[in-house]
């Protein structure tokens, strides 16, 4: 008998309308796009190739993603059986956010309509680190849909079919596993390509690692956020036991993050330009003070049962993973060639990526109060 259950409820709620309304106009915007072009919504210039339709909704959202991935580690590497309970509803996070990851690439390219020669052999070229995290990132996604096929089979009765799935399913676990490896970390080295152009507080050869334990740390505490939220506003019952325990996995990441990352500027000779007192160095300590708030909070194993503690926590790290990677790649990055480029985000490019979380949100609602994602506590 399943762990799992749909949660039930009227589906068509305020919360519910407000957020298809804000989807419905960036699709609208999306539109304009499609037929005017990248510059009549956007604010992307020749110094800023890439503005936040592929920073915050592809780089920060597969990180938001790596939910599944990380509980899959401690369940299926480590045979920590006991955050089991954790796995189908961080798989969900998981699927969502990389399939909607994958689909906002599109939105970005010039050229969109030929976005299907990146699967034509004739057009590969092997030394591309874009072309690495394309390929898994579009695997990734297909293994995610694979490994939360049992839940629609539950939800239909077809138990049979999801019986002889599962004799197979050992196999997408474990690509589960690798794919988000080989890209994350891939995300890091793409911006190692761009050399100098990045402020030396981010730039390093560490950034492969960088980025995959940051991600690392975002799916961890995504699962106690999601978890919270629904015990609130969804009247679900909170599993205080397991997000303690997973509250202590994510302290110990993190503390190996700062480690790497403050050794790693040590070495190099690159934290003065921390207290260089510019745009930069304002971030640089907003995102690290993210990232050491939660140590700060969950130091302690009897803080680690406050749920209000664990939530904090949680929204400190996955502000602190995201204002890295927008420093990496917009506020750190300073384009040398052409002269003096600016970028910010114009409202059509703002509102198209809150439609895509409110999209993410309503996607959440549908799936939690129709199938068996929810664990039965």
């Amino acid at each position: 008998m399943s762990t799992h259950a749909p949660i039930g409820g009227k589906l068509l709620t305020k919360p519910f309308l407000i957020l298809s309304l804000l989807f419905m106009l960036a699709l609208a915007i999306l539109l304009a796009r499609f037929i005017f072009g990248l510059g009549a919504v956007t604010n992307i210039n020749d110094g800023y190739p890439w503005g936040i339709w592929i920073v915050i909704d592809v780089m920060i959202g597969t990180a938001l993603g790596c939910a599944g991935y990380a509980v899959a580690l401690l369940v299926y590497l480590f045979n920590r059986g006991e955050y089991h309970p954790l796995m189908r509803s961080a798989l969900m996070a998981g699927l969502f956010g990389y399939t909607l990851a994958g689909i906002a690439v599109i939105f970005d390219l010039g050229r969109y309509w030929q976005f299907y020669t990146l699967l034509l052999p004739w057009y590969v070229q092997l030394n591309s680190v874009m072309l690495e995290v394309a390929w898994c990132v579009m695997a990734y996604v297909v293994v995610l849909w694979i490994e939360f096929t049992p839940a629609f089979l539950e939800r239909f009765g077809l138990e049979n079919l999801r019986g002889k799935l599962s004799k197979v399913l050992f196999f997408f676990i474990a690509l589960g596993i690798l794919l988000p490896t080989m890209h994350q970390s891939s995300l890091g080295t793409m911006a190692v390509v761009a050399g100098h152009q990045i402020s030396p507080l981010w730039q390093t050869q560490l950034l492969p690692p960088l980025f995959l334990i940051s991600a690392l740390l975002m799916g961890y505490a995504i699962v106690p956020f999601e978890s919270i939220l629904a015990s609130m506003g969804l009247r679900q019952p909170l599993e205080t036991h397991l997000l303690a325990k997973i509250s202590g996995v994510a302290l110990l990441v993190t503390l190996l993050y700062l480690a790497l990352r403050f050794g790693d500027l040590l070495w190099r000779g690159a934290l003065d330009l921390a207290f260089a007192g510019d745009t930069d160095a304002v971030m640089f300590w907003i995102e690290n003070l993210l990232f050491i708030l939660p140590v700060l909070l969950l130091a302690q194993r009897r803080w680690r049962i406050r749920p209000r503690l664990v939530f904090i926590s949680a929204i400190s790290l996955l502000l602190a993973g995201s204002i890295y990677r927008l420093n990496v790649y917009i506020i750190g990055y300073h384009p040398t060639a052409g002269g003096n480029w600016f970028y910010f985000p114009s409202v059509p490019e703002i509102m198209v990526t809150v439609g895509i979380f409110s999209f993410e949100v309503i996607l959440y609602l549908l799936f939690v109060k129709n199938l068996p994602v929810l664990h039965r506590a």
